[in-house]
């Protein structure tokens, strides 16, 4: 009898996956602090993990977005943003346009950061569990 990697892991993969990404969208946001113009962006993880665990399509590079209609405009993708990133709002506004509160995106990036450990520690877990089934432990 057969037993899927997916299932024996379960979300806690993608759940990884995400983490890392919205790290990669939060350090580029501290990266541009001082550039002109900069929107600051991040990516719902809760909506990012619903999506990909009701039509499973998760890749690294962002989840894809599928229309149903040739109206549609184009998905986020195509734009340069994942399905699940947005363009934050910030609480106050800076004269050179840029939406980047240094702050809050240091919290962001520390929650996000703390957040991947516990994602590494659970699937760390599975991966025990897994490795002493199959030695019979």
């Amino acid at each position: 009898m057969g037993m899927s990697f997916e299932k024996a892991v379960g979300f806690k993969e993608s759940a990884l996956l995400l983490r890392a990404q919205r790290a990669t969208v939060l350090a580029g946001n501290i990266a541009n602090i001082d550039t002109p113009n900069y929107k600051a962006r991040d990516i719902n993880f809760h909506e990012a993990l619903k999506a990909q665990s009701s039509n499973g399509t998760f890749s690294g590079k962002g989840l894809t977005m599928s229309t149903t209609s040739g109206g549609h405009l184009g998905s986020a993708k195509d734009s340069g943003m994942g399905a699940n990133q947005y363009y934050r709002t910030p609480s106050q506004p800076s004269i050179d346009g840029n939406t980047v509160e240094e702050s809050v995106e240091h919290a962001n990036y520390m929650q996000n950061s703390l957040e991947f450990q516990v994602a590494f520690t659970l699937l760390n877990g599975n991966f025990k569990g897994l490795t002493q089934a199959i030695r019979g432990e």
